[in-house]
């Protein structure tokens, strides 16, 4: 079996082991949400003035709570992650990531989709409400745990329902965004060939 590649090893673990910390600050931060909501009812913990403030938000669904309160999405979510982490490393194996900012990209794409893959598995369990139910059911009610806001200039003319606030996020959502630009730039790089990689420099 081929070793780890290095670059999973000194950004993906670290990262993802970031994202895993700042969460279950997070779930012991702040209290859970009560029985029909999805915000935890403490009140935010401003970070920086009129900019950034932490809260706990459970997202079961995807990007902007998009089916929060169903009962398939937690489970729906979870198979999309378990099948992007099976894409990525099928890819990289075909060598799908030739330049240096796609191999980023895929650390980083690790990084994320492992962080959030892990809250859906195991975030439910941890829920006092569910404790006595059975398992089926409490990992029917994972979530990721988001706790990131920031305030935009400007972004209320994007979104005016957002009175400016960003969609809450975290660590793992971050990698995603920055692994999609640098995946962008990358299709704008030549690939390099093999002739090239072996090619000794010159004198």
């Amino acid at each position: 079996m081929k070793r780890l590649p290095i670059i999973f090893v000194i950004l993906s673990l670290p990262l993802y082991l970031l994202d895993q910390i700042t969460k279950w600050w997070i779930v012991f931060r702040f209290r859970e949400p009560l029985s029909n909501d999805f915000h935890s009812p403490d009140e935010h913990v401003e970070v920086i003035d009129g900019f950034l403030w932490w809260w706990r938000i459970h997202n079961q669904g995807a990007a902007f709570g998009l089916g929060n309160g169903t009962s398939w999405a937690p489970f729906v979510f979870l198979l999309v992650l378990i099948f992007a982490l099976v894409l990525i490393f099928v890819f990289w194996r075909k060598g799908a990531f030739a330049n240096f900012p796609a191999k980023l990209a895929a650390a980083l794409l690790v990084a994320g989709v492992l962080g959030n893959l892990t809250d859906r598995l195991f975030q439910g369990f941890w829920l006092k409400k569910h404790e006595e139910k059975p398992f089926m059911t409490r990992l029917s009610k994972g979530y990721v745990v988001d706790f990131i806001r920031v305030k935009l200039p400007g972004y209320e003319k994007i979104a005016p329902q957002s009175r400016g606030f960003f969609p809450t996020f975290n660590v793992a959502d971050s990698c995603i965004s920055v692994a999609a630009v640098l995946l962008l730039l990358s299709a704008f790089r030549p690939e390099e060939s093999a002739g090239e990689k072996e090619k000794p420099p010159e004198a």
